[in-house]
């Protein structure tokens, strides 16, 4: 079996909790969820969901990269929203963050979030997934 390595990033906000911002075991990587916090104050950004989302996506794209992957790499995506009226939203921002084939998505509604967020995205990679040409 593959030994756990912890993943951490600078480039993204310090874990709020007793968890870390990601874990390899072998090519498979989790990254824990991610909202809207500015890595260098630890302060939510301001802005309405449009600013959260491109945030957090840039935070979750910090973490990939720590563990020596990137966005395309992500196999599985949960998002987590306060209000799905933002749906909408959040795949105009999908549209620009990731490339067909997208990732599998799974959306849930959450009464709240921490630091009042609007928006949380974790996601799964795996490291030697290759994205197919074409469809």
């Amino acid at each position: 079996m593959s030994s756990r390595q912890i993943v951490r990033s600078a480039d993204a906000p310090a874990a709020i909790g007793p968890y870390s911002q990601g874990v390899r075991i072998g090519d498979v990587v989790y990254l824990s969820g991610q909202i809207a916090l500015d890595p260098a104050s630890g302060t939510l950004v301001e802005g309405g969901i449009e600013a959260q989302v491109e945030q957090a996506f840039r935070n979750l794209r910090a973490v990939a990269a720590a563990a020596g992957g990137s966005l395309a790499h992500c196999v599985k995506l949960t998002l987590f929203l306060t209000d799905l009226a933002h749906f909408g939203k959040v795949n105009d921002a999908m549209q620009r963050w990731f490339e067909s084939p997208y990732p599998a998505r799974s959306t849930v509604g959450v009464a709240a979030l921490p630091r009042d967020a609007l928006f949380e995205v974790e996601a799964v990679m795996v490291l030697d997934a290759r994205r197919p040409s074409g469809t």
